[in-house]
């Protein structure tokens, strides 16, 4: 029997903190054209070599030119039967039921699926999708780059990130922040003036700031002194690519630093991709935990952190981060699909454990609209699962679980992302038709070395 506590997560209009969506034209463009392509394109790929596919198989068979449909499918069911009870294993399964009417993988269902992919990238059905469909608020994406301009396909839905990664890996392209703030980094002065201009350029509808350092580097965090910033920004500029990791480590942190400090005087959350790895064969496993940012949070308690993916397989060294830190918040993006048994039961751990302002309970973390709607019915069905147990143990009345959904999955966003006031900026900005009011002062060719 359906409960009122799953009818009402059912119908909740649930904020996605956490998605990679390309943009209207490329998804018309250059979206799936293959039933197995749309099926198998994500993050079971991981599953998929895990299980034993080599990775030249992984790609020729979502790749429709390599050879025919039924071809492909039987190189691939083998492996499928091996993830399919997998937390990717399970969105494949609801994919293919809820936008294809697909009850059991084979080849008539996945030929008979075929002829319907093309009428998902039509004008407005990314927006369809993922408003209507999955259901959501609204999403938060990051595609990678410092640009984060009001999306015209949806400018009260589609919110961006402004991305800190490559000055957390400690790359400093020069020609490229030139291009974008006037400043041509020539010392540790320049760069930091460099950085607020970033800000003081996209903050105004930027509606966070993430970085997914991890993949490339500690998470680890450390104040620099100044003279080892300079030593190794020097080293950085001389070399490039080529300098030390030590070097571009040491930059890195003082960037993370920067970044925190603007994200305080700006009002954004600093998004930080915390525990496990997409993909197969090249995580290391002491980077990765959500631990090694304490000293950050300590050194920036006006900073607030959304602390990703609930650090798997670290979740209990996360626990008692959100609960001690009051800048920090935990962000179930993408944790539902990597193992929803895990993320489920940490929902139940965390309401004993921390205060319920302190989670965002659900972003897809993918890049195609369609899996974005099989990634949130996912995390209905999982979340329900999660709070009715607490209700079935006699530790939460329905009516307090369905205001913890509400809590988890909309209003802590609302209020922490700030997003009525965002959503006023992005429309002001759209109704002026300059999206990017550009604060700075003159460009500067030299100055001190900090």
């Amino acid at each position: 029997m359906t409960t009122d506590l799953a009818q009402h997560i059912e119908a909740l209009r649930v904020v996605n903190t956490h998605e990679h969506q390309i943009k209207e034209d490329p998804w018309r463009a250059s979206g799936p054209t293959d039933i197995l392509q749309e099926l198998f394109a994500h993050y079971e790929r991981g599953d998929l070599v895990s299980a034993g596919q080599p990775v030249t198989l992984a790609d020729e068979l979502t790749n429709p030119a390599t050879a025919s449909l039924k071809t492909r499918w039987n190189k691939l069911r083998p492996h499928w039967e091996l993830i399919q009870y997998t937390g990717y294993g399970e969105a494949i399964r609801i994919h293919a039921k809820l936008l294809y009417g697909i009850d059991e993988l084979d080849l008539a269902s996945l030929t008979a699926a075929q002829p319907r992919i093309a009428a998902y990238r039509k004008p407005g059905q990314r927006l369809h999708l993922l408003r209507d469909v999955a259901n959501l608020d609204h999403i938060q994406t990051d595609d990678f780059c410092w640009p984060c301009l009001p999306d015209a396909s949806g400018p009260d839905f589609f919110f961006y990130d402004l991305s800190m990664a490559e000055f957390a890996y400690g790359n400093i392209d020069v020609e490229a922040i030139a291009r974008e703030t006037g400043y041509t980094v020539t010392n540790l002065s320049l760069l930091r003036q460099a950085i607020a201009a970033l800000f003081a350029k996209y903050a105004p509808v930027a509606v966070a700031v993430k970085s997914q350092h991890a993949y490339g580097r500690t998470l680890a965090w450390r104040e620099r002194p100044l003279n080892e910033a300079v030593a190794a920004l020097e080293e950085v500029l001389r070399h490039g690519d080529k300098a030390s990791a030590d070097a571009r480590l040491c930059i890195g942190d003082w960037c993370i630093g920067q970044a925190a400090e603007q994200c305080a005087r700006h009002n954004l959350p600093f998004k930080i991709h915390t525990g496990y790895y997409a993909g197969t064969g090249y995580m290391r496993l002491n980077r990765i935990p959500a631990g090694n940012l304490c000293e950050l949070l300590i050194k920036y308690p006006r900073t607030r952190f959304v602390l990703m993916h609930i650090a798997y397989p670290y979740s209990d060294e996360m626990l008692a981060i959100v609960k001690h830190f009051p800048n920090a918040f935990v962000d179930l993006c993408w944790a539902w699909s990597i193992d929803p048994y895990s993320t489920m039961d940490f929902v139940r751990r965390f309401l004993h454990a921390v205060p319920v302002n302190k989670m965002f309970g659900y972003g897809g973390d993918t890049f195609w609209p369609t899996r974005g709607v099989a990634y949130a019915a996912q995390m209905r069905r999982w979340m329900t699962r999660a709070l009715q147990a607490e209700v079935d143990a006699g530790d939460l009345t329905e009516r307090r679980a369905i205001a913890v959904a509400d809590r988890f999955l909309r209003l802590n966003q609302l209020d922490v992302f700030d997003m009525a006031a965002k959503r006023r900026a992005v429309a002001a900005a759209m109704k002026k038709n300059a999206p990017v009011p550009v604060k700075r002062g003159t460009p500067r060719k030299t100055g001190s070395r900090r």
